[in-house]
């Protein structure tokens, strides 16, 4: 009974659990489908314009949303190349990266392209691509960004762009000289070269100051007008022209990409010096302006921004020093002597700590008898890299930023230790005094009085062997402390000579008023005396060296020529009453030891005589 009433419920048992299963399968596949069929609704329906791509790269499916974007029929687009679709053929980049995504070796593209709607606008699309898991498919989903990528192309125009002329501003000139001169840009350009005419305007800042700011904007934004007209018109082509850009207050450039050479920037430079010069008709005032203009011309290969920059600067420099309302074609010789002058100025102050400066003596030769009463202290700079340096190489330099202070220390110093050692190493000799220039900035910025107090203490050299020599300009007119500083030096008992005299103001009523000394006589009067060449003398320099010569003397004066060379000027000198001589017929400038030979032999034939004359004597007194 058991075993019968078992059997139908075992039997039932054994059937629902076999039925079971297949009604789970059922419900499982019931809820795969309708998910299924609620992700293809949320595909066709979905905002984002996307496709589903085969391995192959064809499109699979396309939703809705993409068939608007590209204007296309609904089921148009299965079947048609995904990457046509988008463009990404044509970027070689973006074309690698989504194969590589189709093959599995990358996860994701996404790149920006600009895409031709069939209507026949264009709009920016933002592209992604990624794996659909398990499917060996990829999802292609497009973005319109075409609003962001206008936006932000407003955005940098506005910050590329100058506000006052509208032209590009400084940030996007820098831009295109960059891109101009990388190596691939310049070798498609043609010619490999670029040009550059950066100009300033003349005495813009007094239209500011005097005609206020706004009158000054609508000057620079007709100026920048002017020189668009000007760079277009100098194109063969629109695309060719050369840029117009403001870099700031009233200075602009045109960049020239591809130029044919210097002739072209000659032609364009000399168009924008005639445009700027017809009048300007701005709010009820007529302005005149004109540029000066600094061109520069060369190869781009090897050339950076910054060196450009720099050429075009020091030209447009050049160009304003010349007269202004010019322009001037950059000069690599030119530049070479400024860069020489600049790395002179940077090493002075160092060069004499370093001992680079060195001194040599000229002697000052008495005319009547030709014996040695004093020398002139020259200094020279040994510059590790340019060599011997004379004094007209640095002198300016070193007064321009101050440092003739330190130097002029250091001359002073050296040359009286030296005219002391020679007094010490040559007793039996005449004593002779020592000759130092000293620039009109020394009695200014330093205490010169206190200083030469200083060395001679220090050295012991006498004040009566020391000359002070100032030029005739720094010298005449001179009032308070330059006037009481002489004052003081000459109560010292210092000599104060007056150098290059006759080439400056030349007033000689004040000559009574100066402590001065010595009168030394310009060279030029005495190249005039030119007796040994076979050259005619010239009567008006012979003239005006007699009239100085009988003036100075008048006032108690001692005169020196400077740059006696011939024995004819010598004599013509002598007999006109001048008291020494300086110049190569005696000496070029030399070291101390060829002063030292000099005082050596002049000390043997001193103590000649004197044991002559005691010779002659001695009998005379036995007698």
């Amino acid at each position: 009974m058991s075993g019968t009433s078992e059997g139908p419920s075992h039997a039932a048992d054994t059937v629902s659990d076999a039925i079971r299963p297949n009604i789970t399968e059922r419900h499982a596949l019931g809820r795969t489908a309708s998910e299924a069929h609620d992700y293809r609704a949320a595909f066709h329906t979905a905002p984002l314009a996307m496709a589903v791509v085969d391995g192959e790269g064809l499109v699979v499916t396309a939703n809705d949303a993409l068939n608007a974007l590209l204007g296309a029929d609904p089921g148009e687009l299965t079947g048609r190349v995904a990457a046509d679709l988008v463009d990404l053929v044509s970027d070689t980049r973006a074309w690698r990266v989504y194969n590589e995504v189709l093959c599995g070796r990358r996860a994701r593209l996404r790149c920006t392209r600009r895409l031709k709607h069939p209507d026949g606008h264009s709009l920016w699309a933002q592209v992604s691509v990624a794996p659909v898991p398990e499917g060996g498919r990829v999802l292609l989903s497009v973005r319109d960004v075409s609003a962001r990528r206008e936006l932000q192309a407003r955005l940098r125009h506005l910050q590329m762009h100058d506000p006052v002329t509208r032209l590009p501003n400084r940030t996007l000139f820098f831009e295109r000289l960059a891109a101009a001169l990388e190596t691939g840009a310049y070798a498609a350009s043609g010619t490999g070269r670029v040009g550059l005419c950066y100009l300033d305007l003349d005495g813009f800042k007094a239209v500011n100051d005097t005609l206020g700011h706004p009158v000054g904007d609508r000057l620079l934004a007709a100026v920048a007008e002017r020189l668009t007209r000007c760079a277009q018109h100098s194109a063969r082509a629109p695309e060719g022209a050369p840029l117009v850009a403001r870099l700031g207050g009233d200075e602009f450039a045109l960049l020239v990409e591809g130029s044919t050479g210097t002739e072209q920037l000659a032609l364009l430079a000399g168009s924008v010096l005639d445009t700027l010069r017809e009048p300007f008709d701005l709010s009820g005032h007529r302005l005149s302006v004109s540029a000066s203009i600094g061109v520069v011309e060369r190869r781009a290969a090897g050339t950076s921004a910054t060196a450009l920059m720099q050429a075009a600067g020091t030209t447009l420099y050049w160009a304003k020093a010349d007269g202004k309302a010019r322009w001037t074609l950059f000069d690599p010789e030119r530049n070479a002597h400024r860069m020489t002058r600049q790395a002179l100025s940077s090493a002075l102050r160092p060069a004499v700590d370093d001992g680079e400066f060195v001194l040599e003596y000229q002697p000052l030769v008495a005319l009547d008898d030709g014996g040695l009463r004093g020398v002139e202290a020259l200094v020279r700079w040994r510059h590790p890299q340019f060599g011997t340096l004379q004094p007209n190489r640095f002198i300016g330099l070193a007064e321009e930023d101050g440092s003739i202070v330190q130097l002029g220390r250091w001359v002073l110093r050296t040359a009286c230790f030296q005219a002391r050692r020679w007094q010490l190493d040559h007793p039996g000799a005449p004593s002779v005094f020592v000759s130092v220039n000293v620039a009109v900035r020394q009695v200014w910025d330093s205490d010169l009085v206190a200083d030469v107090a200083a060395v001679l203490s220090e050295t012991g050299l006498e004040p009566g062997l020391l000359q002070l020599e100032l030029t005739e300009s720094a010298v005449m007119g001179s009032t308070g402390r330059p006037l009481q500083a002489l004052q003081e030096l000459s109560d010292m008992g210092v000599m104060i000579a007056i150098d290059d005299f006759g080439t400056g103001y030349s007033n000689l009523a004040y000559l009574s008023r100066l402590p001065v000394s010595v009168l030394k006589l310009d060279g030029s009067f005495v190249r005039g005396f030119q007796y040994d060449d076979g050259a005619h003398p010239s009567p008006a320099d012979e003239m005006i060296v007699e009239a100085l010569v009988q003036l100075a003397h008048r006032l108690g004066l001692t005169v020196t020529a400077e740059c006696v060379e011939t024995k004819g000027q010598a004599a013509r000198l002598r007999g006109i009453g001048c008291d020494t001589g300086q110049g190569w017929l005696y000496s070029r400038p030399v070291p101390p030891d060829r002063i030292s030979e000099l005082l050596n032999a002049l000390e043997t034939t001193r103590r000649c005589c004197l044991g002559w004359q005691g010779a002659a004597e001695g009998p005379a007194e036995a007698g």
